[in-house]
């Protein structure tokens, strides 16, 4: 999904014994790691071939992998989804701790590579030549492999937000669709009116959502020079976040339903979930996960913060790397290229998939491509958009996985206490911070 929309997810922390010994190192390194000159043969490790295990949720990936075989006899592919978000992290880091039962190649979100790769659980893939690649992919997901010069993995995708919406929906309510975040919570209340069954949307507490949408907003609660780490959730920006959030919790205006379950599909499905704030790879989810709702949706801009904005921010988005144990490295590679940079990527745009790859992104086949999903409308007009207008500056924590995986402790607990979002967000900046420091890192506030 990519991801990621985000699920509901209490991901497995990656222990971080000398993480800032390998921060450091990923700094201010010499290495030369990224000079270019890779002595793989990638088109003689196919013909030789062998077999891949791959880790992946991506739906699209089923057939991008039956047109490997297809080009390629002598390699065998083993995709197994072992879950979204904390199941698949979960399996992941247990594989890994464990020291057999890793895949050749894993899906792994941007924000959770860094961590990975501070931990050097994933191959450098400059091994490969995978810098030759410069230029093949859009600035945010090809910077969100990188750590220095080294390359921990291909960007598969990424996840410029938009607004899903189910026009049946507000058509049958006469409800106008939101362009604001205000106009937002007017039509949520105006749905809960007209049937107390619907909701505008569903959110039991996310820390993907959450610091996507405070993207958005404009706020930089993260910021890392090298070791020095800031982080503030009392900017203006923030707090203007958890005061209108606020209202939808408070008011019972969104649904508690967690992401990625049956229930969830199911509402999205009927109708009572209608709309979903999420990263432009949503479209392939809903066409094999909500396909009874075929011609009901329709994709607009994030609503807006100021009316008349055009603030976008990114949710979601996969690499696909190559854990450091996997036993045929250079097969890997070979296919994540393929999946990521070749052959693959069409096959997975024509499924409804969002590129990381400029030249799809602004070719004229994929800016017109109709949707019959959305009822024939050219949806990636919009997600290309909001693709230009990301907002500028947000930088993820080095140890993002770790504060994630406590959100539900600080955060979340404004969904189900008296706690408030304000309130949470302080919890959830005091627990990073302690766990900064433990780890060696100079932390601020």
């Amino acid at each position: 999904m990519p991801m990621s929309t985000y699920r509901h997810r209490t991901v497995a922390t990656i222990a971080l014994a000398g993480a800032l010994t390998l921060f450091l190192a990923s700094c201010g390194s010499d290495d030369d790691s990224g000079s270019g000159d890779s002595d793989v043969d990638l088109e003689a490790t196919l013909d030789e071939g062998g077999s891949l295990t791959v880790w992946a949720w991506e739906p699209t990936l089923d057939q991008v992998v039956d047109d490997f075989e297809a080009e390629y006899p002598e390699v065998e592919v083993d995709l197994v989804n072992a879950g979204t978000g904390d199941e698949h992290y979960t399996a992941l880091n247990n594989a890994i701790s464990a020291g057999s039962g890793v895949p050749d190649a894993a899906q792994i979100e941007y924000f959770a590579l860094p961590e990975y790769a501070l931990q050097e659980y994933v191959t450098d893939l400059t091994e490969f030549g995978a810098e030759e690649l410069e230029g093949t992919f859009t600035p945010g997901p090809w910077g969100s492999v990188h750590q220095g010069d080294a390359i921990y993995g291909l960007p598969m995708d990424s996840g410029p937000m938009a607004m899903f919406y189910n026009q049946e929906v507000f058509d049958t309510y006469d409800v106008e669709v939101p362009a604001t975040w205000d106009e937002y919570i007017d039509a949520a209340r105006a749905l809960q009116e007209a049937d107390p069954n619907v909701y505008i949307g569903s959110d039991a507490g996310d820390a993907g959502f959450t610091t996507s949408i405070l993207w958005q907003a404009g706020a930089h609660p993260y910021q890392v020079d090298g070791t020095d780490v800031t982080i503030d959730f009392t900017g203006e920006e923030t707090t203007r976040f958890a005061e209108t959030w606020q209202q939808l919790i408070d008011e019972d205006l969104v649904s508690d339903i967690p992401g990625w379950t049956d229930e969830w599909y199911q509402g999205l499905a009927d109708g009572t979930i209608a709309t979903l704030n999420t990263g432009a790879w949503m479209p392939a989810n809903l066409e094999s996960g909500v396909s009874a709702a075929s011609g009901d949706w329709r994709v607009a801009p994030l609503p807006q913060w100021e009316e008349g904005g055009t603030a976008s921010a990114e949710n979601g988005g996969s690499s696909l790397a190559v854990p450091e144990a996997s036993e045929n490295k250079a097969l890997a590679y070979a296919f994540i290229e393929y999946a990521n940079a070749g052959d693959g990527v069409q096959t997975r745009l024509d499924q409804g998939a969002f590129p990381a790859t400029s030249a799809h992104l602004e070719s004229e086949e994929f800016l017109s491509r109709e949707f019959e999903y959305f009822g024939g409308q050219q949806a990636n007009e919009i997600f290309a958009e909001s693709a230009a207008n990301v907002v500028e500056g947000w930088t993820y924590l080095p140890f993002q996985v770790y504060a994630n995986s406590i959100f539900n402790d600080t955060v979340g607990q404004a969904y189900i206490s008296g706690t408030t979002l304000n309130e949470g967000l302080l919890a959830w900046q005091d627990a990073s911070i302690t766990y900064g420091e433990d780890q060696g890192f100079t932390m601020n506030q």
